[in-house]
């Protein structure tokens, strides 16, 4: 049925819907029609609504508002009851706004000649702009029919002259159109007034152009093909908190317009990614969602004279467009290609794709012609095999950003060459158009954001999957010790930049240490691969313990019990140098003198002698400790992560299996005091001397402490016990990170971990062949993505 009611009734809206007149014929006829098809339903199909019921309801805004205001409503009760209900619904509100309909069958109030000569009245606003500034943004031409009076000052008012304009109607006013409300209700930027719940969104309250207070609604656009990483959480915070800044709105919406590289698992990943960063969309909606409304502005793209159908194979496309070379295809008529569309649309016309029809001779590549659609038989994750056919980015993402309502659209500066084509598909269209924020794409030096060639990673197994520390992935960042909070930071100021460079890691890091020190309890904790033991001639020999503050400036922390014995573990380097008569400091006990140094097996052993008395603490080496009895120590395992490649940045033709740090995860085993076992998954630590640290798993949840090492964005270490990670490298994200002159000193460092042994030359040919064997095989599939290009 619904089918059957769509096209009768649309049938006598194929002319701009601005221009219909009540006394059309073929309206009312269509509108009783629909009357009658609505008597034994509330809706087109059973009691739900359906995008059947949206999408006839789109082609009957604007006709149908006349023929509320004109009072045409005899024997169309259904229709307005029907009506009435979807312009309340949520997805309709969302596009068109608020509706007046009036109060049951009455006609609605006639605005007021000042009103109407204000340019407030209804005829005035196009469907659809109702969440639009009223400053239209720059190169918008808008409707012809929306031109303002000569005089006309907009916001303030004024009418020719320094006239004072005519006070406005009482009807004016209730309908929310007069002069003071327009004011109140569009107040462009942050009033002054307005006290921000989180202080740092001050700094950025007047970041966007034309921004109004109340109305921003913006989205954040995801492809469901892999795992956010950090530049995705730089799209996601900009969007997120300048729609909040404004008081606004921010929508999800899943770009799932490729089949062949989407899955349900992403969508849920990301959905779950977002929680983590602690961004709550105010409406999740797909591209998918809208494919049939997007088939129907491709029909009348091409009706233009605005695309055509193309059969060029991938390659030579590629290569005329290279060259600025137009497509024997390029002259066909509007009738033919809407044949071909079709036929794409059902199945049957593999090797076929929709072009934009522009100009090939354009210096900017990217606007020759580009792929509008393009055939595709894979299922998709959502819709299955109803479609055959699927949308470009750059075709689907103005379209559904009119329709949703978006009023600031936020990408990145390497669209602005794409801007053009997004505004001419809103112009030709007859949409609302959007105000685009542009900011600097997101990099960092040794950082893959490549989803193939993370997924390389991942397949050959040389992490643990898209969670690895070393991926900068959400899960990944969260995994090594980044905070939330830093990461808004960091992103917020970035965001207005539009400068693109490759940028360093200290900056978060540093920011990051900012945040985590004072909620991180201290403790002492010796490696095993670098302790040295020594035994206090005049220690306790019954263990005693003294109270200590989880943290020395914050004793609201709570506080807790170290254990004294006279047989210690100690940082090797602190003692290594040590001979007979020396003196230094068991940290936060006292001062020891050294009366024996022996060594067994690699391992120094020194006997000393305790002096409480002596208070003088200037000078001398500050050794942390930890009891040798396993009663009073618990043991912790120790990563520390670098870069997963050599190199500051891969350029398009570097094979990432050339570039791989065979050295980028280093295991080490230790011993803690026993406090340390009642650390929990998710907290932050500071082992003293050593640094910051994640705790990736605790005693009680997975029966071992595992600890992952949190940079602090120094290029050096502060003390003299160092890590097994070049702090500059991690910091500059440069070069390998695993110190060493070599790289068998490196692969001696990482020989320690079974499970983490370094690959060795022969293993990284292997992969580079296997790579290349790879690359051959996906040439052609590389050729079809070439018509998917952006």
């Amino acid at each position: 049925m619904s089918e059957a009611v769509v096209d009768h009734v649309t049938g006598s809206a194929t002319e701009d819907t601005c221009d219909f007149k009540v006394a059309n014929t073929n309206l009312r006829n269509s509108l009783k029609f629909l009357n009658a098809k609505l008597a034994d339903s509330k809706n087109l199909v059973g009691g739900e609504v359906t995008l059947a019921d949206l999408y006839l309801a789109c082609y009957l805004v604007r006709p149908f508002q006349l023929v509320l205001e004109t009072g045409y409503r005899k024997g169309i009760a259904n229709v307005v009851a029907w009506f009435s209900s979807l312009a309340q619904s949520d997805e309709f509100t969302a596009v068109y706004g608020n509706i007046k309909l009036g109060k049951g069958d009455k006609k609605p109030k006639e605005e007021s000649k000042d009103c109407k000569k204000a340019g407030k009245g209804k005829d005035s606003k196009q469907a659809g702009n109702d969440n639009k500034p009223e400053k239209q943004p720059k190169g918008d031409k808008g409707n012809k029919g929306d031109k303002k009076p000569k005089g006309d000052k907009g916001d303030k008012g004024k009418g020719k002259g320094d006239k004072k304009p005519k006070e406005e109607s009482k009807d004016c006013k209730k309908a929310g159109k007069g002069k003071d409300s327009k004011q109140a209700e569009e107040t462009v930027g942050v009033p002054d007034n307005v006290e921000f719940q989180d202080p740092i969104y001050e700094k950025y309250k007047n970041v966007l152009k034309n921004a109004v207070y109340g109305k921003v609604v913006t989205r954040f656009p995801p492809e469901p093909s892999g795992f956010l990483h950090i530049g995705h959480i730089k799209a996601s915070m900009l969007n997120y908190h300048y729609s909040k800044i404004y008081n606004g709105k921010m929508i999800l919406r899943f770009d799932d317009t490729n089949p062949s590289k989407e899955k349900s698992e992403f969508v849920q990943n990301i959905i779950k990614d977002l929680k983590t960063v602690e961004i709550y969309p105010d409406k999740t909606t797909y591209t998918s969602d809208y494919f049939e409304l997007i088939q129907e502005k491709m029909r009348e793209f091409i009706q233009v004279g605005m695309a055509y159908a193309d059969n060029t194979p991938a390659d030579q496309m590629k290569e005329e467009r290279d060259k600025g070379i137009e497509s024997v295809n390029k002259t066909k008529t509007s009738k033919e290609s809407l044949e071909i569309f079709e036929k794409m649309l059902e199945g049957q016309a593999p090797g076929w794709c929709i072009r934009a029809n522009l100009d090939m001779s354009d210096k900017v590549k990217c606007l020759r012609d580009p792929v509008m659609y393009r055939c595709n038989d894979t299922p998709h994750h959502r819709t299955g095999t109803k479609f055959k056919a699927y949308p470009t980015y750059d075709f689907a993402c103005p379209i559904v950003d009119s329709l949703e309502g978006i009023t600031n659209c936020l990408r990145t500066i390497e669209y602005k060459d794409r801007d053009a084509l997004y505004h001419k598909i809103l112009e030709k269209l007859k949409l609302a158009d959007i105000e685009i924020f542009e900011y600097a794409k997101l990099q960092l030096k040794s950082t893959l954001m490549s989803k193939r060639k993370l997924q390389w990673f991942v397949d050959e197994k040389l992490v643990e999957g898209w969670n690895d520390p070393r991926f900068p992935t959400v899960q990944g960042l969260m995994r090594r010790g980044l905070t939330i909070q830093t990461l808004k930071e960091f992103m917020l100021e970035q965001g207005p930049s539009l400068n693109t460079v490759l940028m360093e890691w200290d900056k978060l890091w540093s920011i990051n240490k900012r945040i985590i020190d004072p909620q991180s309890k201290r403790y002492y904790c010796i490696l095993k691969d670098s302790l040295a033991e020594v035994l206090i001639e005049n220690g306790p020999t019954v263990p005693e313990g003294i109270s200590i503050d989880y943290h020395p400036k914050d004793p609201t922390m709570g506080s807790k019990s170290r254990i004294l014995t006279n047989h210690l573990y100690v940082e090797k380097e602190d003692v290594n140098e040590m001979k007979v008569g020396d003196k230094f400091t068991l940290s936060r006990w006292g001062n020891v003198i050294v009366k024996s140094v022996e060594e067994h097996d690699g391992r120094k052993k020194l006997t000393v002698e305790l002096n409480l008395e002596d208070n003088n603490f200037s000078g001398t080496t500050k050794a942390t400790f930890v009891p040798v009895d396993e009663r009073f120590n618990v043991s912790v395992t120790i990563y520390e992560f670098g870069h997963l490649i050599t190199k500051a940045s891969l350029k398009e033709e570097d094979n990432v299996v050339n570039f791989v740090n065979p050295n980028s995860k280093i295991k080490s085993e230790g011993f803690a005091e026993k406090d340390m076992s009642q650390v929990k998954a998710g907290e932050f630590i500071q082992i003293e001397r050593r640094g910051f640290f994640f705790v990736d798993k605790d005693l009680n949840t997975h029966g071992e402490i595992v600890l992952h090492f949190i940079p602090d964005g120094k290029t050096k270490n502060m003390s003299k016990i160092t890590s097994k990670i070049d702090s500059n490298a991690l910091t500059k994200g440069e070069g390998e990170v695993a110190k060493g002159a070599n790289r068998a000193e490196q692969a001696k460092l990482a020989e320690a971990a079974a499970d983490d042994k370094p690959l060795s030359k022969k293993q990284l040919k292997k992969l580079a062949n296997k790579e290349k064997k790879k690359a051959k095989k996906d040439e052609h599939k590389a050729g079809e993505d070439a018509k998917t290009e952006e």
